[in-house]
């Protein structure tokens, strides 16, 4: 029955691992439950109680240690070094949070306020001009402490880089503007387009907050401090500054503006990108990588049906790319955020 389960899920498109773990498995569990192919559920549990496990009487010394009244304000992390400095060990942090854990006592301790988790936004896209990624970056300049600023916008399931503008200034209405120019320049309706970007002055500025509501533009935002929420744009900054023809610093906003419509030229037209099987944004945006891919493929099977003694397998994968996923987050991820607030409480 389990093994039908899971089947019906992986077919749906689950991965297998996750399926696997929901019922409490491993993958491996499941790998060899077909192998034997018993029928039976032969899983029976520990048979003896580990050695290292802490004596009922140890458990309530560290359930009335922690809540004694001068440290049940205290996390973890600050009692077990404060009684090694009295002479004594009840056990180690994370030995006490997984008895906090299972007493249900695991939940914000003192006075302040309990910090407040911000759940990931996730999207999925299917096709271009559904969901947008921004940001800004500095380009140094020839005067120390002066800047440039990049304005990139990126589509996420193409990743063509929509549009873009080179500033001396960090600006909302620049940002505003932009995203006009853009949606003009490709004659586009953004009504229900997602717009990511992370927490700076500009993404959360009132004149591009007002532009995105009268277009009918949902901003997204990164959480505070996660720069990986926002992943798509970091990644391709790194992709721009670490271009063998960077000539940062810039002498000149013209210089500056010059090389970044080079690059955004080359990057869209020539460059072959390792997420999208390597086919060019470009082809990507304008539904072009199947024919390309397919293409491929067929180079590889003539080549394998000339000399099958050199494949061991299949050929290379060149299918399309499919849905592309901003801000999955895995359930283990949800657990150990949980406890690292605990431990820093």
């Amino acid at each position: 029955m389990i093994l039908g389960m899971v089947s019906d899920a992986v077919a749906q498109g689950a991965p297998e691992t996750q399926a696997a773990a929901l019922l409490g498995l491993s993958a491996r569990t499941l790998q060899r439950w077909r192998e034997q192919d018993t029928g039976d559920d032969r899983r029976l549990g520990p048979k003896s109680r580990p050695r290292n496990q802490l004596s009922e009487q140890e458990r309530k010394l560290v359930l009335t240690t922690i809540n004694a009244p001068r440290f049940r304000d205290l996390s973890p992390s600050q009692i077990v070094p404060r009684l090694a400095d009295e002479g004594r060990y009840i056990g180690s942090e994370s030995t006490v949070l997984r008895i906090l854990r299972h007493e249900g006592q695991l939940t914000h301790r003192g006075r302040a306020k309990a910090p407040v988790r911000i759940a990931v936004e996730e999207h999925i896209a299917t096709g271009p001009n559904q969901l947008w990624s921004w940001d800004i970056s500095y380009l140094k300049t020839t005067v120390r402490g002066r800047f440039y600023f990049l304005y990139l916008i990126v589509d996420i399931y193409s990743r063509r880089i929509m549009s873009w503008a080179v500033h001396d200034e960090e600006s909302g209405e620049h940002a505003a503007a932009l995203f006009r120019a853009t949606c003009a320049a490709s004659q586009l309706d953004p009504k229900g387009l997602v717009f990511r970007s992370d927490n700076g002055g500009p993404m959360r500025g009132s004149t591009l907050l007002a532009t995105l509501d009268q277009l009918g533009v949902r901003a997204s935002f990164s959480r505070p401090g996660v720069s990986a929420d926002n992943a798509f744009s970091e990644a391709l900054f790194r992709t721009v500054k670490y271009r063998p023809d960077y000539p940062a610093p810039f002498d000149s906003l013209a210089q500056a503006r010059a090389w970044v419509g080079a690059f955004v030229a080359w990057y869209n037209g020539i460059h072959r990108h390792s997420a999208l099987r390597f086919v060019t944004p470009d082809d990507r945006h304008r539904g072009r990588d199947a024919a390309l891919l397919a293409a491929r493929a067929r180079v590889y099977e003539r080549a394998r049906r000339r000399h099958p003694e050199r494949w061991s397998g299949e050929i290379r994968n060149w299918t399309p790319v499919g849905a592309v996923r901003l801000g999955p987050r895995k359930p283990d991820e949800l657990r150990e955020s949980s406890d690292k607030e605990a431990l820093t409480a």
